[in-house]
Order: C-alpha cells, then sequence, then structure tokens
C-alpha cells in the first residue's frame, strides 16, 4: 500500500489560449494547457519530492486522457481517478493581455464529469489508514455543482476519520458563485480543517474590507485551533498558529510570464516545508519562494527546479544566463 505525502482532490480543465496575445475572435489556433487548482498544487508537491496523488472525475474520452497523462507525466499518482463514459471535460479559454487591456477567463464547464460526481464514487483504495499524510482540496469545487460539494465535503469527512490532517484553500472564483454563497458554503470544510489558505482578495470578497492583521485575527476566531495562512499578492504572506503567534513573509518580486497558478506553488511550497520541517517561518519562506517561480513559467503547472527554489529560499536570486 502506497502512502501518500498529500492527496489533493478537484477539477481540472484543458486550457485554450491564443497566441501572441491574439484576441479569442481573432486567432486561428490555441495553444494547449492543463489547469486546476488542486492538479497545480500536486504538481508542485511532486516537483519538491513529495509523493502525490491527485484524484478527479473525468470522461474516458481523449481529452479525459490528455488531462490525466499531463499531470501524471509530472510525478503525480492519477490511477485513483474516476473514469465516465458519459459526462464532458471542462475547458476554459484564457484571453492574455497587457494594460490597459484585462486578460480574461471564459468557462466552459458546466456539467463538467466532476461537477456531477457523488460521494460514493470516491476511491475507496484511497481512503484508508495511513494512505496520506494531508487532503488538500479548495473552494472552487465547492462551487461547481451541489454533488461535487456534497463529494467534497464526504471526502474531508473521510480524511478526518482516517486520522489524516485536511488543508483547504478558498480560491474564490466570482463566475462561480457570490461573496455570501462561498461563506456559507466553505464553512463546513473550513470547520474541519486543519491549515485554512486564504488570500487576501477572497477574505474582503468574503467577509469584508480589513487589513491584513484584522482579517487574520477575525478568521483566527471563527475557527479556533487552526493554522491560518493568508496571501498578500505583492505584501507576500502571512501565518497565525493555533497558538495565537503571528508570522509574515515578504514576497519576492518576479517578472510576470505566467500569472495563472501562483496561488496555487504558493500552497504547494507551504505545505511541502511545513509538512517536512514543522516550521511557519520556514514555509512561508517557501511559499514565496514558489510563487515567484511560478510567476516565470508559462501555463498553469509550477514547473519548477527544486534547487532553483531552495537557492531563492536562502536568498540566492537567479537570473541572467546561466552556462
Amino acid at each position: 500500500m502506497t502512502t501518500y505525502d498529500v492527496v489533493t482532490f478537484g477539477e481540472s480543465m484543458m486550457r485554450l489560449t491564443p497566441p501572441n496575445m491574439l484576441r479569442i475572435e481573432q486567432t486561428l489556433s490555441f495553444d494547449i494547457y492543463v489547469g486546476g487548482t488542486e492538479s497545480n498544487t500536486a504538481v508542485g508537491l511532486s516537483r519538491l519530492g513529495m509523493n502525490v496523488a491527485w484524484f478527479s472525475r473525468l470522461p474516458n474520452s481523449p481529452l479525459g486522457r490528455y488531462v490525466s497523462n499531463r499531470i501524471a507525466q509530472y510525478g503525480v499518482d492519477t490511477s485513483h481517478v474516476v473514469w465516465t463514459d458519459d459526462d464532458r471535460l471542462g475547458i476554459y479559454f484564457h484571453e492574455q493581455a497587457v494594460s490597459p487591456r484585462s486578460s480574461q477567463i471564459i468557462y466552459d464547464r458546466k456539467n463538467s464529469a466532476i461537477s456531477l460526481m457523488q460521494p460514493e464514487e470516491l476511491p475507496s483504495a484511497l481512503f484508508v489508514e495511513d494512505g496520506a499524510k494531508l487532503l488538500h482540496v479548495t473552494g472552487i469545487t465547492l462551487a461547481i455543482g451541489e454533488h461535487a460539494m456534497a463529494t467534497v465535503n464526504g471526502a474531508v469527512k473521510r480524511a478526518k476519520d482516517l486520522g489524516w490532517l485536511v488543508s483547504f484553500d478558498t480560491n474564490y472564483r466570482s463566475k462561480l458563485w457570490s461573496g455570501e454563497e462561498a461563506v456559507n458554503g466553505c464553512d463546513a470544510v473550513m470547520a474541519q480543517a486543519d491549515i485554512i489558505f486564504c488570500p487576501m482578495g477572497d477574505y474582503r470578497v468574503m467577509y469584508g474590507d480589513e487589513s491584513a492583521d484584522d482579517a487574520i485575527e477575525k478568521l483566527a476566531e471563527k475557527y479556533p485551533d487552526k493554522l491560518i495562512v493568508m496571501t498578500m499578492g505583492r505584501d507576500g504572506g502571512m501565518a497565525r498558529l493555533a497558538d495565537g503567534a503571528n508570522h509574515t513573509q515578504p514576497a519576492i518580486i518576479a517578472e510576470e510570464v505566467g500569472r495563472i497558478g501562483g496561488g496555487d506553488a504558493f500552497s504547494a511550497g507551504f505545505l511541502y516545508s511545513y509538512l517536512t520541517h514543522n516550521d511557519v517561518p520556514t514555509a512561508l519562506k517557501w511559499s514565496v519562494a514558489m510563487s515567484a517561480h511560478k510567476y516565470t513559467i508559462h501555463g498553469d503547472l509550477p514547473l519548477v527546479d527544486y534547487d532553483e527554489v531552495a537557492s531563492l529560499v536562502e536568498g540566492e536570486v537567479g537570473g541572467g544566463l546561466k552556462r
């Protein structure tokens, strides 16, 4: 039996992006990527040397197999994916732009295979005692449908019953639900999670406009005895321990090549370091280093190099040409 360091669960989609910042209505071709916040985190953890599994529900078609194969290509175990002959793969389009034109995402994911997943479809071979140290899920899966929400809650309950840790990232998406719906939908999982990731932007939509210090304190009051981690963009990251201690870490500013997946890289860096060293300040350093490296990489997946991230954690800034 395999014991995983981390298991992640959620939707991964095919991403279609016009090349050279063309608009969708003018392009004649698309670059193809695979993206999903939980699989992005899984790949990041795998690139750092952890034993990771990602599962989802995918159509048994060339499109579904493309997604699974791309994630498995980077060392993530996808053998627990649930396959269906009846449903479709979610797709999203990413139209890149530079200021003053905004980049935009267009989803085509309604009734995707995972949105119809039922709790009884959770892979029984995976949810066993000592099957994993930690389960990682996000608010996106909760938001895509009532069946997916029930399945996430079922997965969290199974993980907790087995003694696994659970981490949860709010990962708010305005095109999926409102702030109020997100608060209500995420509450049950946040109450059971051991680690809560909440970007500052998510907090303001879900709970109100607060300073980072006040926001993390209010989350701690609402969800006591949790390790709460808050990403703050160019201001870095902050974490509040269950005992009330706060730690902050400045961001590492990177030249932006691929913004999508930066938050997932942050969570991967934190989980890797926290599970390895059990030290929150060090975990925050790994978080911002991973996020900075992801910003330099096209696509959703954080195809980082361990040694480069480790060097950045130690304060060595790369760049230039290595020969």
